[in-house]
């Protein structure tokens, strides 16, 4: 199969390369001495990245803490399903999916990738592999900020910061489609992108004061940072302030505080799903692309806005 790889820490998104790999062991897989439990292969037709992953030690690194390079980067799947391990529960062999790939094992940009069922939820028909792949990691990043750990119930303030983004954009949807108030940060340029994909209003983090913001009910932090610490001021008492940005510098008067990675979840991928098939909500996808062309596609100085997508399949 073809296969983007990644061997050197220090060379970032220019040491991707498109290389020959062997297809998943599908008669191993199945059989009970070699199967990894609950594992499916699944045909990919499309992949998503983020832009920091080759910074994870679990990119470089098994479970166990040992090196597994070369390895296929792209935790972000839209594909079928075509081979079943010993002990896979929900999916079916001909089956359209999406989800999140293992952290610390081979990724999804590749013709195929194997995975965790459990990782998986179902894509219906009416709904493409590219949004299926766009909207899995932002989704459930933005699901879980927002409902999980940011507790978001109807009638709440949340301010969410790089409203315009893949994860931010999804955010605000996602609240505003919930019945909170959103308030959103970005630059200038971003307002009309941040005002389409719901907020309410739109602060300039260049020329804004952001303490117009305070009193909040959540802040769902992307930046962490000088952004991050100032934001923690802004949560009301009782409120929370949750960020996918690393443990913030300080922690909120009365109110709480969460730094997550998200995970994957069966349950949240369909109700994302569901939002996505009724258009309630849609990812942010700012470029699609051929596994040929990752490299250049991924790259942080010429990447679009939104999310880039990797289409394996036509």
């Amino acid at each position: 199969m073809k296969a983007i790889i990644v061997t050197d820490r220090t060379a970032g998104i220019a040491g991707m390369r498109l290389v020959d790999r062997p297809d998943p062991d599908v008669a191993r897989l199945a059989s009970l001495d070699g199967a990894s439990y609950g594992d499916v292969v699944v045909e990919v037709h499309a992949s998503g990245f983020t832009g920091n992953e080759l910074d994870w030690p679990s990119t470089w690194t098994d479970r166990e803490g040992r090196d597994r390079s070369p390895t296929i980067p792209g935790h972000e799947v839209a594909g079928v399903v075509t081979a079943l391990s010993y002990g896979a529960a929900g999916l079916a062999v001909g089956q359209r999916v999406f989800g999140l790939t293992d952290w610390t094992r081979d990724g999804s940009l590749a013709e195929y990738a194997v995975v965790e069922a459990r990782n998986l939820a179902p894509l219906a028909g009416d709904v493409d592999f590219v949004t299926g792949a766009g909207v899995a990691m932002t989704g459930l990043t933005a699901w879980q900020g927002l409902f999980e750990h940011g507790r978001l119930t109807a009638g709440q303030t949340v301010l969410v910061h790089g409203v315009a983004g893949a994860v931010g954009s999804m955010a605000a949807q996602l609240a505003r489609d919930a019945g909170a108030y959103v308030v959103g940060t970005g630059r200038a340029s971003h307002r009309l992108a941040a005002l389409d994909f719901g907020a309410n209003e739109f602060l300039d983090l260049e020329n804004d004061d952001l303490d117009d913001a305070a009193g909040v009910d959540l802040v769902f932090d992307v930046f962490g940072g000088d952004i991050g610490r100032r934001s923690v001021a802004l949560v009301r008492p009782g409120g929370t302030f949750v960020t996918v940005a690393g443990p913030p510098e300080g922690r909120p008067t009365d109110a709480r505080s969460v730094d997550f990675v998200v995970v994957s979840d069966r349950a949240q991928l369909t109700e994302i799903a569901h939002r996505v098939r009724t258009g309630r909500v849609r990812p942010h996808i700012g470029r699609v692309a051929e596994l040929a062309d990752a490299a250049s596609a991924l790259d942080p100085a010429t990447r679009a806005p939104g999310k880039t997508v990797i289409r394996i399949r036509p």
